[in-house]
């Protein structure tokens, strides 16, 4: 591998000469940029503003632009001649428990090896005190034109650094946490604790990028000429979690049968009551049909109320045909006119009453209502 910084581990009196190599490496799938119309291929010349000419990498140098816009040149010479101890040298300043370093501060990672064989001794002498106090060590280094904080430990027989950001270049987190009060209930807890256990761990060498092997199948396909591969057809993700106890409950049952564990009995979900429907209360609903047709108990309660119905109204028809006749032979003092009036009325009654008979669906309580309305007009027109 290609070293990218020469220089020497401070450590106390003893230096460590080192040659830094990247400890990563990507698998990224990058694109080039081209032209829709042709296919032209699409690039970025590097061009000085005052010649209008394009230039070499190795006419190229480093500025540093000020506020009015004036260049400073800078060069490399300026920049290894600068009065700290770091610019060739990664000076250790602590050694500290690994829990103390905080993963949000991590970036690069390096490979340090041990830079000719003078180098050796010093060098596991620093591992295996790393080992066996089980620390790791803080320390300051000058990389690619600024001064920066490492932190140092074991990998397999290898010391590796991780380049750490400065503890101001990390954001503040109240921003972004929830800015509503949430409730977690116990029961939610457990259910999500029994996913975790559920879910259990994993060896990370099992896992792969699943993007990346789909870009290569892509790029395949469309070289050889094939048809670009379809998307397994499946459930679409998104969409709001409306019962959170459900989905707990459904996500450790997932768990479980992909690891073929036996789940048992599934598990009752007490859906979320509806405000709305609770407010109005019980609702009325249509008996139930067994089969096809209604239940016999309902069928039974339809029949009874039927034949109430028709007893009701045939007992209405009779009490009116008794009374207008009643009141026909009290008036037969009275003008020929009114006794027209009071028959008229009284075969009107009997009537409406003859066509209430007929209509079955009638209930008990409206029928009885208008029996009495009729019965008390021809009685107050006899009497008058």
């Amino acid at each position: 591998m290609r070293s990218i910084w020469n220089g020497a581990i401070s450590f106390g009196l003893v230096s460590i000469p080192i040659k830094v190599v990247n400890a990563t490496e990507s698998h990224a799938i990058s694109f080039r940029q081209i032209h829709l119309d042709d296919g032209g291929r699409i690039r970025y010349r590097k061009v000085c503003e005052l010649e209008d000419s394009e230039v070499s990498s190795a006419e190229i140098g480093k500025a540093y632009e000020d506020a009015d816009g004036t260049l400073i040149p800078i060069t490399d010479e300026d920049l290894a001649s600068l009065p700290i101890p770091t610019a060739r040298t990664i000076e250790i300043v602590a050694f500290v428990p690994a829990d103390r370093i905080d993963p949000l501060q991590m970036d690069t990672a390096y490979y340090l090896a041990a830079n000719g064989v003078p180098a050796a001794k010093p060098y596991v002498l620093l591992r295996e005190a790393l080992k066996r106090s089980q620390k790791v060590a803080v320390a300051k280094f000058a990389l690619r034109g600024r001064e920066r904080l490492g932190m140092l430990r074991v990998v397999d027989d290898v010391i590796a650094m991780h380049g750490l950001l400065w503890p101001d270049e990390i954001r503040a987190t109240d921003e972004v946490a929830p800015d509503t009060a949430v409730t977690v209930r116990d029961k939610e807890l457990d259910l999500a604790d029994a996913l975790m256990d559920t879910l259990g761990e994993v060896d990370l060498e099992d896992l792969h990028d699943d993007y990346r092997e789909a870009v290569e199948e892509l790029v395949t396909a469309k070289a050889e000429g094939h048809e670009a591969p379809e998307a397994p057809a499946g459930e679409k993700a998104g969409g709001k979690v409306l019962d959170l106890m459900a989905a707990l409950e459904k996500s450790v049952r997932a768990a479980k049968e992909s690891r073929g564990e036996d789940t048992g009995e599934d598990a009752e979900v007490t859906r979320l009551a509806s405000g709305r429907s609770s407010a109005r209360g019980p609702s009325r609903t249509e008996p139930k049909e067994v089969g096809g047709k209604k239940s016999t108990s309902a069928a039974k309660r339809t029949a009874a109320r039927k034949s109430t119905a028709r007893k009701s109204t045939a007992k209405s028809a009779s009490s009116s045909s008794s009374s207008s006749s009643s009141s026909s032979s009290s008036s037969s003092g009275k003008p020929a006119a009114e006794n027209r009036s009071s028959t008229k009325s009284a075969s009107g009654t009997s009537t409406a009453a003859k066509r209430s008979g007929g209509t079955a669906a009638a209930g008990k309580k409206t029928a009885t209502k208008k029996t009495a309305a009729k019965k008390t007009t021809p009685r107050k027109r006899a009497s008058a």
